[in-house]
């Protein structure tokens, strides 16, 4: 650069060269850098036709991929044992691009009524709108088959329901939506892969709000699938398509949360049982739900279908007095915060009719059987003795 100009200098020096160097050296970061690039550089085009093709290895645009996501979808793929994952720029990202690559205009999808409230407004009144129709439908009740037509393309549900925490018969629903050709997607976002492993259970693919406990630290906000190697690949055409991917940044910090992911649940498992039975023999809570209580009609299921008989951190109850009660046992807790998200290290409070779950009517509210009184509660890491004297005590209040 002798000889140049200050500014081209400036704007040259510590670029291609230290990147070529670091790229052929003997010695490899312990942790995986952030590579905060939105484009990689190549010697001449024969290179980047080449990495087109497939023929040689290499980044082109991180719209596309970067290393960074490449790491943590080699961490996440590894997690559910799995073909192939991706990472979005959040859940909702995920999510909608995953049912996208899946149907068109005629279609048909087959749902569970109770969900993340985003994604019941989405499928309910968006997808409606291109021309792709949506039944909800009990997976334990209805006779789902019978739903079934000739267009149905999927059939969508959760591992363990939000709210109200009702384990689903993943091995039977995916026996019936591949006897009628269907895909089964599962949000595993409650479970994560330290809980359950909806693909080894039979659906198609499983897909996560990553912002929840694969994050696990409430500071990031991103998505993830997990599939076989050819649905992955189909997937990912219309992420880079539709431009969802998750930031470098967020990469990075999903990497490292990841580290902890089986400790971490294992820790707001065990407190959840805890507060969990807590508040089943608590006169002020006049119903509990989650599916690790003895008392739990998914009990059964879990110890099947769960690993180590982990129920994860997430679990809801009907405060007595209804929203009056809810709002009062709300504003009584002092360190325990009221969020409208879950699955951070500190345990939370949110009230679903409020937050998550306002795309409902109330009659549809009701229908589900979601209570004006029910919160939703997410068991931190701490020391759970010191949760359960503050929620004793915020109880004696309402």
């Amino acid at each position: 650069m002798k000889g140049k100009g200050m500014m081209t200098r400036l704007t040259h020096a510590g670029e291609n060269a230290i990147a070529k160097k670091t790229a052929a050296s003997v010695s490899v970061p312990k942790v995986i850098p952030i590579y905060m690039s939105s484009v990689f550089s190549f010697d001449d085009v024969d290179s980047l036709d080449a990495v087109y093709a497939g023929t040689a290895q290499g980044y082109v645009y991180s719209r596309m991929t970067n290393p960074g996501t490449d790491c943590v979808e080699e961490v996440l793929a590894q997690a559910e044992d799995c073909g192939g994952a991706l990472v979005f720029s959040s859940g909702m990202a995920a999510i909608v691009t995953t049912i996208i690559s899946q149907v068109k205009a005629g279609d048909h999808i087959i749902s569970s009524p109770v969900l993340y409230g985003g994604v019941y407004d989405y499928l309910k009144n968006e997808l409606p709108r291109f021309g792709v129709e949506v039944t909800f439908a009990d997976f334990e009740k209805d006779d789902i088959e019978s739903l079934i037509r000739s267009n149905t393309k999927i059939l969508y549900t959760e591992t363990i329901s939000n709210p109200l925490m009702a384990v689903e018969d993943l091995p039977s629903i995916s026996k019936i939506a591949h006897s009628h050709g269907c895909k089964l997607i599962v949000d595993n976002t409650f479970a994560t892969p330290a809980i359950a492993q909806p693909l080894k259970l039979g659906a198609d693919i499983s897909v996560y709000s990553a912002t929840k406990y694969l994050g696990g630290h409430s500071d990031i906000i991103g998505g993830a699938v997990m599939s076989d190697a050819e649905n992955i690949a189909h997937i990912h055409h219309f992420l880079t398509l539709y431009g969802a991917i998750m930031g470098p940044f967020d990469a990075w910090l999903l990497t490292r949360s990841l580290r902890t992911l089986d400790m971490r649940m294992e820790r707001h498992s065990a407190n959840a049982l805890k507060v969990a039975e807590f508040f089943e023999k608590h006169s002020k809570i006049e119903r509990v739900y989650y599916p690790g209580l003895a008392s739990s009609p998914y009990k059964k299921r879990t110890q099947e279908s769960f690993t180590y008989g982990r129920c994860g951190g997430m679990l809801s109850a009907d405060i007595a007095g209804g929203e009056k009660g809810a709002c009062t046992f709300i504003r009584e807790c002092k360190n325990i915060k009221f969020v409208p998200s879950l699955a951070g290290v500190a345990t939370s409070i949110s009230y679903p009719a409020k937050t998550s779950h306002r795309a409902y009517s109330p009659q549809e509210l009701k229908n589900v059987g979601i209570s004006m009184g029910l919160l939703r509660f997410s068991v931190g890491l701490e020391n759970i003795d010191d949760v359960l004297e503050e929620f004793d005590a915020a109880l004696k209040k309402v």
